[in-house]
């Protein structure tokens, strides 16, 4: 291990990236691997190669392809562990993972990675005049979405919680282009300034991205307008900022049912059928964003894959977690969430992702329709606006079980507000959600048991409650907190 910029120096941007795979018609771009900086942004296609090997940087196995998702429901409480092998994280679902950890490093310098290539993007865009205003700002906005995406992961992981102590210090801001290592020793910023460059940069991009692209496939693994809204209600859903919230939410959802976003080639909703979300075409209305994977050399490999690890299994459902919840518990339940558990060997596992077996080719959704409307319910609640949380809460709901009614938890503020935090524990199992949401409210992560021994619980003032700044960054950093 170099450095946190882990050997930048060469374009990895290039990397085949899976629209070059998937979308050959569209784009129709040759791999880059390391290329002269004049080379690599020589030519308008040239250019969209490297946005798109920007992505390929957010999908890394180690990152948003899987592994980075698997963590955050380990880590929390909702699955039990079968496999006591640290290669499968056993050490982070038991909370003993160290700073020296392979996983602690390789999630931090995936994300480093990522937002290095973001500023390599934004500063060649600034630098040529080949591509027109509309084309550069669109690229420039799209680098600026996935920077901001890839430091709220960071902020979230190895940064205290924002509602804990904001000034508390959490990373390094790394906002300049480094194609040569040496540039590691950097001061960290506390967790609101890493806030306020999240937002600020998910501004820019809402202004600069389309509201829609072409096609379908570009639209769910793009980022366009309502990519970087969305992604506003949650940053600000952590921030506890809930006028915010409901002002970016009412962006994308209309004022009265069937709640909806139209924008000008491109419509968000609710699917249907929720089935559709993880078996079905992966293109529909509700997916916001989300990575593709359709052939086998874009695939993650068998440890990263959300499937084999939900499926195999590495990971079973806790029955102390939401899978006690009446929804996939009770026998008299009619919610179609239920039919994405299925049993097995005397272990309820998720089928969400079934593709288990090479190639793994389950999209991975990380921005859906359904959480903006939960966003905007839990919002409205906390301003006292019980009546518009109650109808999205029911939105969501009823897209499962139509004839469902709540007869209980509903009927003041306090309660609806647990109602809401429930409904997405349920609607968003094993999407990675349940330590970021544990955090942002400041909650212990619980206790559990499984196959692979017992994880202790941990309170918020423990300090292993959050990963540990990587030894990596610290061994080439000396500007780093000991």
């Amino acid at each position: 291990m170099k450095s946190t910029l882990y050997s930048l120096g060469i374009f990895l941007l290039g990397s085949s990236f899976l629209f070059q795979a998937c979308q050959k018609k569209e784009l129709d771009l040759a791999p880059v691997t390391s290329i002269s900086e004049a080379d690599a942004f020589g030519t308008p296609e040239k250019i969209l190669g490297q946005i798109n090997g920007l992505y390929n940087q957010l999908s890394d196995a180690s990152y948003f392809g899987g592994r980075h998702l698997v963590f955050n429901e380990q880590r929390g409480d909702e699955f039990s562990q079968n496999d006591g092998n640290n290669s499968t994280g056993a050490n982070v679902w038991n909370q003993s993972i160290s700073g020296s950890g392979d996983f602690v490093n390789a999630v931090w310098t995936a994300a480093y990675r990522t937002i290095n290539s973001a500023n390599i993007i934004i500063e060649q865009l600034n630098k040529q005049n080949i591509l027109s205003e509309e084309v550069k700002n669109n690229y420039e906005a799209e680098a600026k979405f996935i920077r901001a995406f890839a430091y709220f992961s960071l902020v979230q992981t190895y940064a205290k919680p924002y509602n804990q102590d904001p000034q508390s210090l959490a990373l390094p801001l790394r906002l300049q282009a480094e194609t040569s290592g040496g540039n590691n020793d950097l001061a960290f910023s506390t967790v609101a300034q890493v806030y306020d460059q999240i937002i600020q940069d998910l501004d820019a991009a809402e202004q600069g991205l389309p509201i829609a692209y072409s096609s379908p496939v570009l639209n769910a693994s793009r980022a366009h307008q309502a990519s970087a809204i969305a992604l506003k209600t949650r940053v600000y859903l952590t921030q506890a900022a809930y006028d915010k919230v409901i002002q970016e939410a009412t962006k994308l959802v209309s004022s009265q049912a069937p709640f909806q976003y139209n924008g000008k080639g491109i419509t968000h909703n609710l699917e249907a059928d929720v089935s559709t979300l993880f078996s079905g075409t992966y293109l529909g209305n509700e997916a916001i964003f989300s990575i593709p994977f359709l052939i086998a050399s874009e695939a993650p490999g068998q440890q990263a894959a959300l499937a084999y690890n939900y499926l195999s299994p590495v990971i079973y459902l806790n029955e102390n977690g939401i899978a006690a919840n009446p929804v996939f518990a009770s026998p008299n339940s009619h919610d179609s969430r239920k039919a994405l558990i299925t049993n097995a060997n005397g272990q309820q596992l998720l089928r969400k992702f079934p593709h288990n077996g090479a190639p793994y080719t389950d999209y991975i959704p990380l921005i859906r329709y359904a959480e903006v409307l939960l966003n905007y319910a839990e919002a409205a609640a906390q301003k006292n606006d019980l009546t518009t949380a109650l109808a999205l809460l029911n939105a969501v709901r009823h897209r499962a079980d139509p004839d469902f009614t709540f007869n209980s938890g509903v009927d003041n503020q306090a309660a609806i507000i647990e109602t809401i935090f429930a409904e997405k524990r349920i609607e968003f199992l094993g999407e990675g959600f349940r330590t970021p949401e544990l955090f942002r409210k400041v909650l212990p992560l619980p206790a559990k048991q499984g196959n692979a021994g017992t994880a202790p619980q941990i309170l918020p003032t423990a300090k292993n409650y959050v990963w540990p700044i990587p030894s990596g960054e610290l061994a080439y950093n000396k500007l780093a907190p000991r």
